[in-house]
């Protein structure tokens, strides 16, 4: 796995179905660069492997920061800040997922109507430990290791979801506030169709939150976006496409049913306090074992094919 260049400072690495962020420029030796965000639990040693190649042998960044805390944006995270010794920066309302005190709550597998969200039952809802490592982002917006970025908090996949921006030239980090695939589509996540859509459906806790976040961020007419799901996209299509989730974010994100559509789950400084009851009946067996089968079948490949 090799990085695809966003900027000239800023480098995408794809790891199966989620992207992490490299941030400083190539050569930047020991703590001259930023991890952002780290992927699935078996990934440290390819994210390790193209930081090295990126950045110079041995050259650790100065600071892990997390747009949120899903499982799939922190899965090598534990390995990574030990190795390194590097501290790991989030919003407070995400520090309960980071520090062992709450899970997020349950995933819907209703919404979205493909392989993925039929998945979600499956995937970790933590917490995971990572002690006094956590630290909370600056209060002044300002984000460690990154001169010239601001962070901004755009909840609604998550509690303490954070964007990240570049006013000198536009660039924007979404997380998984949207995404530029049709994540809960298991074709889609394997193609990478390159598309606008809202944050991944089946774990998006806070619908009204969410569009308030897409709107901000339309509001800022990025440059480029780099999203957590999906390939990077720049110029008017990004524009264009991104301003019209923002009108139309009810009729083109928002599912009709579920679990979130009309009461958010709540939380707060010490995680999740409430989450309204599940919409219909349970995922039918027969879809569980099938995803158990698939499952199975891509950690099979995984593990053969995965560096480390």
């Amino acid at each position: 796995m090799e990085p695809i260049e966003v900027t000239g400072d800023l480098a995408c690495l794809r790891v199966a179905i989620v992207n992490l962020f490299f941030h400083g420029p190539p050569g930047a030796g020991d703590r001259g660069w930023v991890l952002i965000d780290a992927a699935l639990p078996w990934s440290a040693g390819a994210i390790a492997g193209a930081a090295a190649r990126r950045f110079g042998a041995d050259a650790r960044p100065s600071a892990i920061v997390l747009t949120h805390g899903h499982f799939d944006h922190v899965g090598a995270l534990r390995t990574l800040a030990t190795r390194w010794d590097v501290p790991v920066f989030a919003h407070p309302l995400e520090h309960p997922y980071l520090t062992g005190r709450s899970a997020y709550p349950p995933p819907d597998p209703t919404v979205g109507g493909g392989g993925m969200a039929f998945l979600s039952p499956l995937y970790p809802r933590g917490p995971v430990d990572l002690g006094d490592r956590v630290q909370a982002l600056p209060a002044d917006g300002s984000v460690p290791g990154m001169p010239g970025w601001r962070w901004l908090h755009t909840p609604g996949h998550s509690p303490g979801h954070v964007s990240l921006f570049r006013d000198a030239d536009r660039t924007l980090i979404a997380g998984d506030a949207f995404v530029t695939t049709k994540q809960e589509s298991l074709a889609a996540a394997i193609t990478q169709r390159r598309e606008i859509h809202g944050p991944p459906a089946y774990y998006t806790m806070d619908w009204g939150a969410a569009r308030r976040s897409v709107e901000l961020l339309a509001g800022l007419e990025p440059e480029i976006a780099a999203t957590g799901h999906g390939r990077p996209l720049r110029g008017p299509a990004l524009r264009e496409g991104l301003a019209e989730l923002a009108r139309r974010f009810d009729q083109l994100a928002v599912p009709r049913r579920g679990r979130y559509v009309e009461r958010p789950a709540v939380a707060g400084p010490a995680g999740v306090t409430s989450v309204p009851p599940p919409v219909g009946g349970p995922v039918p067996g027969v879809v569980v074992g099938l995803a158990v089968a698939a499952l199975a079948g891509a950690m099979l490949v995984r593990g053969r094919r995965s560096p480390g």
